[in-house]
């Protein structure tokens, strides 16, 4: 039982308690038999279970090779379940041929991912060689909140939102987990975008863009940009896409954000004085 205990303080993971619970937060996904999911540290599997029942194949990543005994025995009977002994962080998703060429096989995920590791596993969740599809996380309510850009914009979210779409689907009560966490959680969905709202080729750019402008420490985004915006075109930009002339980065909406980006790309910089603003698009 200690020992138990050692290794989820460790990994930080924190199980919920109820298969009802379980099989509601399951139903407000979009996980139907066509799908394949991955799930994140299973545990004894009260998750498994519940996807078990409405997709298609269930992968569960376990890197304790106790648990991957127990869930190997509990799930050996079922025929679209498998038990992955590996740190999800080390695990390559599957691929397979497209066009004779090898690539990453669609699929979502819906997993309880460790508080102490969100940040390492949101990296490889979003971009990764990811082809994720939808991904249903619970997790931390703060660490939500930053990456879904709510209230306000972050670096990550804004990093992020180009290519996918974030909604807090539900928030659980501490007590629903074991052991109680000293933190609120949040069921997060994420959704790829249908088409990235910035070209492949501009990808670089944008995220050289949005860093520079949050990584500057200058205390308004005017003085951050002044050597890429004249005063007149950013007045200009903070007429048109209606955002106040001295704001910070985490003022600016993702699409206030994205405009910004779009009149940087369209300026010219070695002739941007003599631009005609007017024609900037937005």
């Amino acid at each position: 039982m200690k020992t138990q205990q050692h290794r989820q303080i460790c990994l930080a993971q924190n199980f919920l308690r109820s298969s009802k619970l379980v099989h509601g937060l399951v139903r407000m996904s979009a996980i139907g038999p066509s799908d394949t999911v991955y799930e994140i540290g299973p545990g004894k599997g009260i998750i498994t279970a519940a996807l078990a029942s409405v997709a298609g194949q269930v992968i569960a990543i376990e890197k304790d090779p106790e648990l991957v005994r127990r869930l190997r025995e509990r799930f050996r009977l079922f025929d679209n379940v498998e038990i992955v002994k590996k740190d999800f962080l080390a695990y390559s998703f599957r691929t397979g041929s497209h066009k004779g060429q090898s690539r990453t096989l669609d699929y979502k995920i819906f997993a309880s991912i460790p508080y102490n590791r969100t940040a390492q596993m949101l990296r490889k969740i979003l971009y990764d060689q990811s082809n994720l599809s939808e991904g249903y996380l619970i997790m931390q309510k703060e660490a939500a909140k930053k990456v879904s850009g709510f209230p306000r914009e972050t670096l990550v979210s804004m990093l992020a939102k180009p290519f996918f779409e974030f909604q807090i689907l539900s928030h659980l009560r501490r007590t629903d987990f074991w052991p109680v966490p000293n933190v609120d959680s949040v069921l997060l969905s994420i959704k790829r975008r249908t088409r990235p709202l910035i070209e492949m080729q501009d990808v670089v750019s944008y995220r050289d863009f949005v860093q520079y402008g949050f990584g500057r420490w200058k205390p308004n985004l005017r003085l951050a940009f002044k050597n890429v915006f004249t005063y007149k075109q950013w007045k200009c930009l903070a007429r048109n896409l209606d955002f106040p002339l001295h704001a910070t980065p985490t003022e600016l909406s993702f699409e206030q954000w994205l405009g910004l980006y779009h009149a940087f790309r369209w300026i010219d910089l070695s002739s941007r004085n003599s631009t005609n603003i007017s024609q900037i698009p937005y």
